[in-house]
Protein backbone atom coordinates (compact mmCIF):
# COMPACT_ATOMS: atom_id res chain seq x y z
CA UNK A 1 0.00 0.00 0.00
CA UNK A 2 1.33 3.43 -0.99
CA UNK A 3 0.64 5.87 1.80
CA UNK A 4 -0.37 9.53 1.45
CA UNK A 5 -1.16 12.06 4.17
CA UNK A 6 -1.94 15.63 5.10
CA UNK A 7 0.50 17.12 7.60
CA UNK A 8 -0.57 19.96 9.88
CA UNK A 9 -0.97 21.25 13.43
CA UNK A 10 -3.85 21.06 14.20
CA UNK A 11 -5.09 18.74 11.49
CA UNK A 12 -8.10 16.86 12.92
CA UNK A 13 -10.45 19.30 11.18
CA UNK A 14 -8.98 18.60 7.74
CA UNK A 15 -11.33 17.30 5.06
CA UNK A 16 -8.48 16.16 2.86
CA UNK A 17 -8.61 12.51 4.05
CA UNK A 18 -12.32 12.16 3.19
CA UNK A 19 -11.88 14.01 -0.08
CA UNK A 20 -8.81 12.12 -1.25
CA UNK A 21 -10.20 8.74 -0.12
CA UNK A 22 -13.29 9.39 -2.25
CA UNK A 23 -11.11 10.34 -5.20
CA UNK A 24 -8.94 7.23 -4.88
CA UNK A 25 -12.05 5.04 -4.69
CA UNK A 26 -13.57 6.69 -7.76
CA UNK A 27 -10.33 6.08 -9.67
CA UNK A 28 -10.18 2.44 -8.59
CA UNK A 29 -7.00 3.08 -6.61
CA UNK A 30 -8.29 2.44 -3.08
CA UNK A 31 -6.43 -0.87 -2.91
CA UNK A 32 -3.19 0.76 -4.00
CA UNK A 33 -3.17 4.05 -2.03
CA UNK A 34 -4.26 5.15 1.44
CA UNK A 35 -4.61 8.70 2.79
CA UNK A 36 -4.50 9.86 6.41
CA UNK A 37 -4.06 12.94 8.61
CA UNK A 38 -0.92 13.33 10.72
CA UNK A 39 -0.60 16.01 13.40
CA UNK A 40 3.01 17.18 13.64
CA UNK A 41 4.14 19.97 16.00
CA UNK A 42 6.34 22.55 14.28
CA UNK A 43 9.43 21.56 16.26
CA UNK A 44 9.20 17.99 14.95
CA UNK A 45 8.22 18.71 11.35
CA UNK A 46 11.56 18.25 9.62
CA UNK A 47 12.57 15.08 11.46
CA UNK A 48 9.19 13.33 11.23
CA UNK A 49 8.51 14.30 7.63
CA UNK A 50 11.91 13.16 6.42
CA UNK A 51 11.21 9.78 8.07
CA UNK A 52 7.92 9.25 6.20
CA UNK A 53 9.35 7.54 3.08
CA UNK A 54 10.76 4.72 5.23
CA UNK A 55 7.21 4.14 6.49
CA UNK A 56 5.77 3.66 3.03
CA UNK A 57 4.68 7.23 2.26
CA UNK A 58 4.97 8.43 -1.33
CA UNK A 59 3.48 11.89 -0.87
CA UNK A 60 1.91 14.40 1.47
CA UNK A 61 -0.14 17.55 1.49
CA UNK A 62 1.06 20.21 3.90
CA UNK A 63 -1.15 22.69 5.70
CA UNK A 64 -0.90 25.28 8.51
CA UNK A 65 1.69 25.97 9.89
CA UNK A 66 4.22 23.92 7.92
CA UNK A 67 4.18 25.21 4.33
CA UNK A 68 7.37 27.24 4.57
CA UNK A 69 9.14 24.46 6.48
CA UNK A 70 8.06 21.98 3.79
CA UNK A 71 10.01 23.90 1.18
CA UNK A 72 13.06 24.06 3.43
CA UNK A 73 13.39 20.27 3.74
CA UNK A 74 12.93 19.58 0.02
CA UNK A 75 15.77 18.35 -2.15
CA UNK A 76 14.20 19.96 -5.20
CA UNK A 77 11.22 22.24 -5.80
CA UNK A 78 8.99 23.49 -8.58
CA UNK A 79 9.51 27.03 -9.83
CA UNK A 80 6.22 28.10 -8.24
CA UNK A 81 7.15 26.71 -4.82
CA UNK A 82 10.57 28.38 -5.03
CA UNK A 83 9.15 31.77 -5.98
CA UNK A 84 6.33 31.60 -3.42
CA UNK A 85 8.67 30.41 -0.68
CA UNK A 86 6.26 27.73 0.51
CA UNK A 87 5.05 24.28 -0.50
CA UNK A 88 1.81 22.39 0.10
CA UNK A 89 2.62 19.19 -1.79
CA UNK A 90 5.54 16.82 -1.20
CA UNK A 91 6.50 13.76 -3.22
CA UNK A 92 8.90 11.13 -1.83
CA UNK A 93 11.12 9.01 -4.07
CA UNK A 94 14.56 7.46 -4.12
CA UNK A 95 15.85 10.79 -5.44
CA UNK A 96 14.62 12.60 -2.32
CA UNK A 97 11.80 15.01 -1.50
CA UNK A 98 10.23 17.18 -4.20
CA UNK A 99 8.16 20.21 -3.15
CA UNK A 100 5.41 21.80 -5.22
CA UNK A 101 2.73 24.39 -4.62
CA UNK A 102 -0.79 23.70 -5.86
CA UNK A 103 -2.38 26.41 -3.68
CA UNK A 104 -1.73 28.90 -6.45
CA UNK A 105 -3.58 27.04 -9.20
CA UNK A 106 -6.30 26.05 -6.73
CA UNK A 107 -7.03 29.67 -5.91
CA UNK A 108 -7.22 30.66 -9.58
CA UNK A 109 -9.60 27.81 -10.41
CA UNK A 110 -11.81 28.70 -7.45
CA UNK A 111 -11.83 32.38 -8.39
CA UNK A 112 -13.06 31.44 -11.83
CA UNK A 113 -11.93 34.60 -13.63
CA UNK A 114 -8.70 36.46 -14.39
CA UNK A 115 -7.78 38.87 -11.56
CA UNK A 116 -5.85 41.23 -13.85
CA UNK A 117 -6.40 44.86 -12.90
CA UNK A 118 -8.13 44.04 -9.62
CA UNK A 119 -7.03 45.70 -6.38
CA UNK A 120 -6.70 42.80 -3.94
CA UNK A 121 -6.22 42.58 -0.18
CA UNK A 122 -4.50 39.46 1.16
CA UNK A 123 -4.99 38.90 4.89
CA UNK A 124 -2.21 36.92 6.58
CA UNK A 125 1.47 36.25 5.97
CA UNK A 126 1.86 32.48 6.16
CA UNK A 127 2.35 29.97 3.36
CA UNK A 128 -1.20 30.30 2.02
CA UNK A 129 -0.92 34.09 1.95
CA UNK A 130 2.37 33.82 0.07
CA UNK A 131 0.70 31.61 -2.55
CA UNK A 132 -2.32 33.91 -2.83
CA UNK A 133 -0.24 37.07 -3.20
CA UNK A 134 2.14 35.44 -5.70
CA UNK A 135 -0.75 34.08 -7.78
CA UNK A 136 -2.67 37.34 -7.91
CA UNK A 137 0.29 39.58 -8.67
CA UNK A 138 1.52 37.11 -11.30
CA UNK A 139 -1.88 37.45 -13.00
CA UNK A 140 -1.76 41.23 -13.07
CA UNK A 141 -3.61 42.17 -9.88
CA UNK A 142 -2.51 44.98 -7.58
CA UNK A 143 -1.92 43.27 -4.23
CA UNK A 144 -1.67 44.66 -0.72
CA UNK A 145 -0.85 42.40 2.23
CA UNK A 146 -1.98 42.90 5.83
CA UNK A 147 -0.88 40.89 8.84
CA UNK A 148 -1.34 41.31 12.56
CA UNK A 149 2.45 41.37 12.74
CA UNK A 150 3.49 44.03 10.18
CA UNK A 151 7.04 42.67 10.14
CA UNK A 152 5.86 39.36 8.69
CA UNK A 153 3.87 41.16 6.00
CA UNK A 154 6.97 43.18 5.10
CA UNK A 155 9.03 39.99 4.91
CA UNK A 156 6.46 38.34 2.63
CA UNK A 157 6.36 41.28 0.25
CA UNK A 158 10.15 41.65 0.09
CA UNK A 159 10.59 37.94 -0.61
CA UNK A 160 7.94 37.80 -3.32
CA UNK A 161 9.08 41.03 -4.93
CA UNK A 162 12.62 39.70 -5.16
CA UNK A 163 11.63 36.31 -6.61
CA UNK A 164 9.11 37.72 -9.09
CA UNK A 165 11.49 40.43 -10.27
CA UNK A 166 14.14 37.79 -10.98
CA UNK A 167 11.60 35.61 -12.81
CA UNK A 168 9.84 38.27 -14.86
CA UNK A 169 11.94 41.40 -14.80
CA UNK A 170 8.73 43.40 -14.40
CA UNK A 171 7.70 45.96 -11.82
CA UNK A 172 5.11 44.49 -9.48
CA UNK A 173 2.09 46.09 -7.88
CA UNK A 174 2.77 44.56 -4.48
CA UNK A 175 3.00 46.13 -1.05
CA UNK A 176 1.82 46.10 2.55
CA UNK A 177 -1.11 47.94 4.06
CA UNK A 178 -1.83 49.08 7.61
CA UNK A 179 -4.96 48.28 9.58
CA UNK A 180 -6.70 51.62 9.06
CA UNK A 181 -5.90 51.72 5.35
CA UNK A 182 -7.20 48.17 4.92
CA UNK A 183 -10.38 49.00 6.83
CA UNK A 184 -10.95 51.97 4.53
CA UNK A 185 -11.78 49.51 1.74
CA UNK A 186 -11.59 50.10 -1.98
CA UNK A 187 -10.63 46.48 -2.75
CA UNK A 188 -12.28 44.42 -5.45
CA UNK A 189 -11.03 41.13 -3.99
CA UNK A 190 -10.37 40.15 -0.37
CA UNK A 191 -8.64 36.83 0.39
CA UNK A 192 -8.61 35.62 4.00
CA UNK A 193 -5.52 33.49 4.61
CA UNK A 194 -5.59 33.84 8.41
CA UNK A 195 -6.87 31.24 10.87
CA UNK A 196 -9.92 33.35 11.81
CA UNK A 197 -12.93 31.06 11.42
CA UNK A 198 -11.03 27.83 12.05
CA UNK A 199 -11.90 25.58 15.02
CA UNK A 200 -10.98 27.41 18.20
CA UNK A 201 -11.62 30.87 16.73
CA UNK A 202 -15.36 30.54 16.03
CA UNK A 203 -16.26 33.02 18.76
CA UNK A 204 -14.07 35.76 17.31
CA UNK A 205 -15.87 38.46 15.34
CA UNK A 206 -14.08 38.47 11.96
CA UNK A 207 -14.77 42.18 11.58
CA UNK A 208 -12.99 42.87 14.85
CA UNK A 209 -10.13 40.40 14.34
CA UNK A 210 -9.54 41.45 10.72
CA UNK A 211 -9.16 44.96 9.27
CA UNK A 212 -12.48 44.88 7.44
CA UNK A 213 -15.45 47.23 7.59
CA UNK A 214 -18.68 45.41 6.68
CA UNK A 215 -20.14 48.71 5.52
CA UNK A 216 -17.58 48.76 2.71
CA UNK A 217 -18.57 45.37 1.32
CA UNK A 218 -21.04 45.20 -1.52
CA UNK A 219 -21.75 43.85 -4.98
CA UNK A 220 -18.44 45.17 -6.30
CA UNK A 221 -16.41 43.03 -3.85
CA UNK A 222 -15.42 39.35 -3.96
CA UNK A 223 -14.55 37.76 -0.61
CA UNK A 224 -12.65 34.46 -0.78
CA UNK A 225 -12.12 32.69 2.55
CA UNK A 226 -9.55 29.89 2.59
CA UNK A 227 -11.00 28.67 5.89
CA UNK A 228 -13.60 25.94 5.48
CA UNK A 229 -16.07 24.72 8.09
CA UNK A 230 -19.33 22.78 8.12
CA UNK A 231 -21.12 25.67 6.43
CA UNK A 232 -20.35 29.30 5.72
CA UNK A 233 -17.77 31.01 7.86
CA UNK A 234 -19.04 34.04 9.75
CA UNK A 235 -16.92 36.22 7.48
CA UNK A 236 -18.58 34.88 4.34
CA UNK A 237 -22.09 34.92 5.79
CA UNK A 238 -21.90 38.56 6.74
CA UNK A 239 -20.13 39.52 3.53
CA UNK A 240 -22.86 37.81 1.50
CA UNK A 241 -25.55 39.63 3.48
CA UNK A 242 -23.88 42.87 2.42
CA UNK A 243 -24.14 41.84 -1.22
CA UNK A 244 -20.56 40.71 -1.78
CA UNK A 245 -19.80 37.67 -3.92
CA UNK A 246 -18.39 34.94 -1.70
CA UNK A 247 -16.18 31.91 -2.40
CA UNK A 248 -15.52 29.38 0.34
CA UNK A 249 -12.38 27.43 1.11
CA UNK A 250 -13.85 24.09 0.05
CA UNK A 251 -13.49 24.92 -3.63
CA UNK A 252 -9.87 25.96 -3.15
CA UNK A 253 -9.25 22.77 -1.15
CA UNK A 254 -10.77 20.64 -3.91
CA UNK A 255 -8.82 22.29 -6.68
CA UNK A 256 -5.43 22.21 -4.96
CA UNK A 257 -6.05 18.67 -3.73
CA UNK A 258 -6.96 17.56 -7.24
CA UNK A 259 -3.67 18.87 -8.59
CA UNK A 260 -1.76 17.09 -5.80
CA UNK A 261 -3.52 13.83 -6.66
CA UNK A 262 -2.63 14.27 -10.32
CA UNK A 263 1.03 14.69 -9.33
CA UNK A 264 1.07 11.51 -7.22
CA UNK A 265 -1.00 9.21 -9.44
CA UNK A 266 -0.77 10.64 -12.94
CA UNK A 267 -4.56 10.28 -13.18
CA UNK A 268 -7.25 12.86 -13.90
CA UNK A 269 -8.92 13.73 -10.56
CA UNK A 270 -12.71 13.16 -10.17
CA UNK A 271 -13.67 16.69 -9.14
CA UNK A 272 -17.35 16.07 -8.42
CA UNK A 273 -16.66 13.17 -6.06
CA UNK A 274 -13.94 15.19 -4.34
CA UNK A 275 -16.21 18.22 -3.96
CA UNK A 276 -19.06 16.13 -2.55
CA UNK A 277 -16.82 14.33 -0.05
CA UNK A 278 -15.15 17.58 1.04
CA UNK A 279 -18.50 19.23 1.74
CA UNK A 280 -19.72 16.20 3.71
CA UNK A 281 -16.50 16.23 5.73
Amino acid sequence: MKRLAVLGHPVAHSRSPAMQAAALAALGLADEFSYEAIDIPPADFAELTQALPAEGFVGANVTIPHKEAALEIADEASAAADEIGAANTLSFSEEGIRAENTDASGLLFALGRPPAGVRALVLGAGGSARAAAWTLVSQGASVEVWNRSPERADELVRGLASSRAEASGNDLKLGTVGTEQARAGGFGLIVNCTSIGMPGTEDEDPFEALPLDPERLGEQVIVLDLVYVGGETELLRRARERGAETIDGIEVLVRQGAESLRIWTGREPPLEQMREAARRG
